[in-house]
Order: structure tokens, then sequence, then C-alpha cells
């Protein structure tokens, strides 16, 4: 499953998670502040769970709860690359802070490239805006329902994995157009001091694993919540 579409939540709160990088006590610190409520609420994750950060070993843990939702990023991809080519790919996934994966006992390595393998490359959620969209870098042509169509026939291109999970263009061009089909996309990838917006993309990443700050966002009423992570936080990797 490349798209996976989520029905409107009547009875709780979403909210989107930029990325992790393996800072997930910071994670669970953030759900204590927002009285977060597993029952009712659902938790969606931009991508880029692992990596760097100390406590990526636990994301099989988190993929398994029902109300954790999580497209894959571009460190997931490193990883699963570098699982399935490790003669190519698997220093480069070791440069950006994947020694935890080789590290794990065989059986419990196996599990946990089997949940990132089945992480969709997209999210629709159903909303009282309308669509709102989350992947972890961006979309392809600006055009979400071209692109869903796409992954729903699992029939992506090349282009749509370079751009939805490594484009920076539109951070770095600070804007690249508007993307139809979606009321609001979120995104992760490229860090930022604070969370912003680009035409209608929020971007999240706000650096966490770099000793930045943790940050959510609330679909309800748009409200973002954001935790600044301590110095042990502080990684120092090139950005991939």
């Amino acid at each position: 499953m490349m798209i996976k579409k989520l029905p409107r939540n009547r009875a709780g709160r979403d909210w989107v998670v930029g990325d992790l990088h393996g800072c997930f006590e910071l994670l669970r610190r953030l759900m204590k502040t927002i009285g977060f409520n597993p029952q009712t609420d659902r938790l969606i994750s931009v991508g880029d769970l692992v990596d760097r950060g100390p406590d990526s070993h636990l994301v099989g843990e988190w993929l398994a709860q029902p109300w954790f939702h999580a497209v894959r990023g571009n460190h997931e991809q490193m990883a699963l690359d570098a699982m399935r080519n490790p003669l190519e790919d698997l220093d480069r996934h070791l440069r950006n802070g994947g020694r935890w994966l080789s590290e794990m006992p065989p059986a419990e390595r196996d599990a946990c490239v089997a949940a990132l393998a089945q992480l969709p490359l997209a999210i629709e959620i159903d909303s009282e805006v309308g669509k709102i969209g989350v992947v972890h870098a961006d979309c392809p042509g600006n055009d979400w329902s071209a692109l869903a169509e796409r992954l729903a026939a699992n029939c992506p291109s090349a282009e749509d994995y370079d751009t939805l999970l490594w484009s920076r263009e539109r951070v770095f061009d600070r804007g690249a157009g508007h993307v139809n089909g979606v009321a609001l996309l979120l995104v992760g990838h490229t860090p930022q001091d604070h969370a912003i917006r680009y035409d209608n993309v929020m971007h999240l990443d706000t650096g966490a694993v770099y000793g930045g700050k943790l940050t959510l966002f609330c679909l309800d009423d748009f409200v973002e919540v954001s935790l600044p992570a301590g110095s042990e936080h502080a990684a120092r990797y090139q950005l991939h």
C-alpha cells in the first residue's frame, strides 16, 4: 500500500509530528504535554522516524500502535536500501546514523525492516476543511490527485520517489506554488528553526535531533505545540 487514506476522526484530535530521528522519549513527553488520548486521538508522522537519535530501535513498537500512522521518509528508505543491497548502500546508511539497525539482533532487525517496508509514501486524511495530505518532502507536480492515483495503482515514477523523499526546493525557494487537490500538505525533511508554511504546505521538521525542538501540529484547530530538545539530542551529521 503506497497511500493510506484515513477517515475523518470524529471522536478525538489528529496531530502531525515533524521528523523524529529516534527522539521517541521527547515525543512521549510532548504527547503528555498535549494530553494525547490514545483511545480517541491519532498521531501522524511525516517520516524520518529513525537514525541519529537515541531510540531508533523502538520504531517497531511505535508503528505497532493502532493510533500511530507514518509515511516513509528518506531515512526509512536508506535503511531499507541498506538491508536489501548492503554492498552498495550500507555505508551510506551507517554514515547517516543507521548503526542502530545493523547492531540489532537478526530477528528484531528483520521485524523492524518488515515494518518500515510497509510504510506508505503518502497519507490522505479526511477533515472538516477538506483533504489533508502528508508526505515526507514534497508533492510531485503540485498535483495531489494525480499523485494519489499513481500511488493507488502502485505505479509511482522515479521522479515521484525523488520528490516525495528528497526534495528541498520549496524550502530553499521559499515557495513552489499551491498544491492542488488538498487543503493543506504536511511535510518534514528540511530542518527549520520553527514550523513554517509556504504556499499551502506546512513544514514541521524543527531539528529535534540537532538540539532544536520537536513540533506537533493539530489538524483540528491548526495549533502548533513544540518542546525543546536537550543537549543529548544534538546529533552531528551531514544533512541528508
